[in-house]
């Protein structure tokens, strides 16, 4: 077995789980098998530094005096937002070196102001997507997935989402016997691939300030196989249909379309993980009407068919 160096870049103001949870990972999948990975911290002049948390890491070491490794991972805090120009030089120069770059939260903002993401698909927490995308209009953020691939370049979603990631990589050169092994010790579940949203419909978009408004977005998570045309919403908040369409993309973010859409998304979803129903069943209280229906919105937004979707993350609890 060929074994990999996993360097983390520590620098201060980063997250400490952001560091933790990936390192926890690595260091159980060496734990399962021996000369797998081996992990180092590294940090621009070697000396200590202080998380956003108030926790002190002291790294192995300095950067200059790192090995190139194979798997070079960037975590991220308030201090990747704001990177030492030393520590994105050093990025810049090393990272292409290193067979797989991987950040967890703003440290894309790392891998972006070092040019590593441009022209690229990647991912932050949601909080700091638009600021990323602001500053570096060349890279193409999303801030839906958990995580993104792009080539050999994998970016993940804020905190826990770097274990996800980190358990994907383990799954790709160990197996996902040694992957689920590990994500049982952690209390974890092996199952966000990552396209899975990061967080609800009701989360992703903002609430609206009018209170009819609010009561139309109550109204579709509660009945999300009712009539929700844009005619049929207005009317509950009584307002023409263009003056409604204007006035909830205004305050919430998002067309009142796109948002039945992820609502209904939701619910399908939540009901294939929870619940013994049946697919036509389900299709149906969701708001598609058929299971073809929701064939398509499965396979165009997650990437997979509901039926497998429930097979890979159904509750293992559910009955």
């Amino acid at each position: 077995m060929t074994q990999r160096t996993v360097l983390v870049v520590l620098f201060d103001g980063l997250q400490s789980l952001d560091v933790t949870g990936p390192v926890e990972v690595f260091a159980g999948a060496e734990l399962l098998s021996p000369g797998a990975y081996r992990i180092r911290t590294a940090s621009v002049g070697g000396g200590p530094v202080r998380t956003t948390s108030g926790l002190t890491l002291v790294p192995d070491g300095s950067l200059a005096a790192a090995p190139d490794p194979d798997i070079l991972l960037v975590p991220g805090g308030t201090g990747g937002l704001r990177p030492d120009p030393r520590l994105v030089d050093w990025v810049r120069e090393h990272g292409p070196r290193a067979a797989r770059l991987m950040s967890v939260c703003t440290g894309a903002a790392v891998l972006a102001e070092a040019g590593l993401l441009d022209g690229r698909r990647a991912t932050t927490h949601w909080a700091y997507c638009d600021r990323i995308a602001r500053a570096h209009p060349a890279v193409e953020i999303d801030p839906d997935p958990v995580y993104v691939r792009d080539g050999n370049i994998a970016t993940s979603a804020g905190v826990t989402a770097g274990i996800d990631l980190a358990l994907a990589l383990v799954e790709e050169d160990l197996g996902r016997d040694i992957a689920l092994t590990i994500a049982r010790h952690l209390v974890v579940f092996l199952r966000r691939p990552g396209n899975q949203a990061q967080f609800s419909a009701q989360l992703a978009a903002q609430t609206a300030q009018r209170e009819p408004l609010r009561e139309v977005q109550r109204w579709i998570s509660d009945h999300p196989d009712a009539d929700l045309s844009v005619e049929t919403l207005a009317a509950r908040a009584r307002l023409s249909p263009r003056h409604f369409a204007r006035a909830f993309r205004a305050e919430t973010g998002m067309t009142p379309g796109r948002y039945v859409d992820r609502v209904r998304l939701e619910h399908a979803r939540r009901l294939l993980e929870d619940t013994t129903g049946g697919i036509e069943e389900i299709a149906r209280g969701s708001g598609y009407g058929t299971p073809e229906g929701m064939r398509r919105a499965f396979v165009r937004t997650l990437g997979t068919p509901p039926a497998e979707y429930r097979r890979r993350f159904r509750s293992a609890t559910t009955p």
